[in-house]
């Protein structure tokens, strides 16, 4: 996930409360400010005397000249640089992002701050604001943080849907809604998923929970971001946690609780080309799988021939992470 950092100069205290209020990740403050900031919300400050130290973990490097980049580059990869961008803005950067990580790009409007992570596709891992202008501000932060790599869905056809006996079912409850169309991907293994769409549908007999996904049966996996994933059973308030659409946009969502109930379950298996993605869930009206074109299914009526979404991943895990070895799951 990209991050956001406000520049302030001076005290600008509608400035750091913009930040704070939008969820900037960091405040690039003048030495003795730090602890002003933090009086108004807790936030990271990068300063000659903040969290980050500005001058010893973070640098600036102006970008005016092939001697700049050069310098920028060959500095070790464990301090982050902000860059400030001269006339030239693209190619530098490119050449720049080819031979390092850890940089954040000083931006001034939303156009600026797209083109910095889109960069070379991989992008630079954030961006610094440097306007004054609070909505431009507020702008750029929410760019920058509804963007996430987007993942690919495929149409699986169900092949069997069978009761089981009672289990250990996870609600996952975030801090924010999810619209009709959103769900997590949750699978039985760890390398096929399918599309479990949140309680944000109504219907006549429980009030809709759109910040919740009932998502399956503790061992599942849920898909996380960066590629990662976890297991339902660990997962506790404050957690990442990935939303994803019908159409495969993601974006990052927090746990807010992780709730555990013995509910009677069902187990749910679908074909996708030439493999398979399961999953158990529980067995209730209100559990849904996601359709092609973003309708919530629910699994109490749920037929062989069906199509629902699913993610299909290459490669096994070890503690979460991809790794390219032979994991057969079953």
């Amino acid at each position: 996930m990209k991050s956001v950092w406000v520049q302030v100069r001076g005290w600008h205290k509608a400035l750091v409360t913009t930040a704070l209020e939008s969820g900037a990740d960091g405040l690039v403050l003048e030495k003795g400010l730090s602890a002003r900031a933090k009086e108004l919300g807790r936030i990271t400050t990068i300063a000659p005397d903040g969290d980050l130290k500005l001058g010893e973990d973070v640098v600036r490097v102006a970008i005016q000249s092939k001697h700049d980049e050069e310098h920028a580059a060959q500095i070790p990869e464990k301090t982050l640089v902000i860059l400030g961008m001269g006339d030239w803005k693209i190619i530098p950067l490119e050449n720049i992002i080819a031979r390092r990580g850890g940089l954040m790009v000083e931006v001034s409007s939303v156009d600026e701050a797209r083109t910095a992570i889109q960069t070379l596709e991989k992008g630079a891992d954030g961006v610094v604001t440097v306007s004054e202008d609070l909505a431009e501000v507020r702008k750029i932060i929410e760019m920058i943080h509804n963007i996430s790599e987007p993942v690919e869905l495929a149409v699986a056809e169900v092949i069997e849907v069978r009761a089981l006996g009672m289990g250990d079912r996870v609600c996952v409850d975030t801090v924010t809604n999810m619209a009709p169309g959103e769900g997590m991907l949750v699978g039985n293994t760890s390398d096929a998923f399918l599309l479990v769409h949140s309680e944000s549908i109504e219907n006549p007999y429980v009030a809709a929970r759109p910040f919740r996904v009932n998502a399956g049966a503790v061992h599942a996996y849920i898909l996380a971001p960066k590629g990662r994933t976890r297991y339902l059973s660990e997962l506790q308030a404050g957690d990442e946690v990935l939303v994803v659409d019908h159409k495969g946009h993601t974006r990052t969502n927090y746990v807010g609780r992780s709730k555990v109930e013995r509910r009677p379950m069902l187990l749910v298996r679908a074909k996708v080309g030439e493999g398979e993605v399961g999953l158990v869930l529980q067995n209730a009206e209100t559990i849904r799988l996601t359709a092609p074109d973003g309708a919530a299914l629910s699994v109490a009526t749920l037929k062989p021939g069906e199509k629902v979404l699913a993610h299909v991943s290459e490669g096994g895990r070890h503690f979460g992470m991809k790794v390219e070895e032979t994991i057969k799951e079953r």
